[in-house]
């Protein structure tokens, strides 16, 4: 295989942050063997034999609920020109499926997650470390348009986890964590702009 150096670019942030909208943004200025995506919701354990309702039992905001040991062992592979097999998670079962999703090294390899910066091994990993600051409103009102187109998930579920779950993980586990980013992206920037910005950035790393 050949030697490709590859950049490891963390966008972090709360839930509803837009971390992977400003992904796909980044990655539409690449071609597309030149950049690849890879999110740490793919790296869940799975809880279906134990998920009873949302705000339930099972609190998918605490770091514990993610293999992320697996996501940096993965992002290492990677960084030493070695394709990894990423797991695939279904959010409407709760279940890790059978089915993995090969990445190969690339130029740029773009993690998004909430908890990215929270992790030590992770934070070491990293090339550049983004984090999208945007206001409790705003990240609710996207979480409740998502959770119920791409989640199948009722209004009065999304509520419960958020206030027993969402909001509190993300006070304890997620908002500390801008102090370790390279960039903050603020709620009234444009996405788009940011983009160009932060692709600058990476060409000279």
């Amino acid at each position: 295989m050949r030697e490709i150096e590859c950049k490891i670019i963390a966008i972090a942030g709360g839930s509803g942050a837009g971390k992977t909208t400003l992904a796909n943004e980044i990655s539409s200025f690449f071609k597309k063997n030149e950049c690849k995506i890879i999110s740490q919701d793919n790296y869940y354990i799975d809880l279906s034999d134990r998920f009873d309702f949302d705000g339930g039992s099972i609190n998918f905001d605490h770091p514990d609920m993610l293999e992320l040991n697996l996501l940096a062992k993965h992002l290492k592979l990677l960084k030493q020109n070695k394709e990894v097999n990423i797991p695939t998670y279904d959010f409407k079962t709760h279940s890790r499926l059978e089915k993995t999703e090969i990445v190969k090294p690339s130029k740029i390899i773009l993690v998004d997650g909430t908890l990215l910066l929270n992790s030590y091994e992770l934070n070491s990993i990293f090339d550049l470390r983004i984090f999208i600051k945007v206001s409790d409103k705003m990240r609710l009102k996207r979480r409740i348009k998502r959770d119920k187109v791409e989640r199948g998930r009722k209004l009065i579920g999304i509520m419960n986890q958020w206030k027993k779950q969402v909001l509190p993980m993300h006070n304890r586990f997620v908002k500390s964590t801008e102090t370790s980013a390279d960039l903050v992206i603020n709620e009234n920037e444009n996405l788009y702009k940011s983009a160009i910005k932060i692709c600058d950035i990476i060409s000279n790393l």
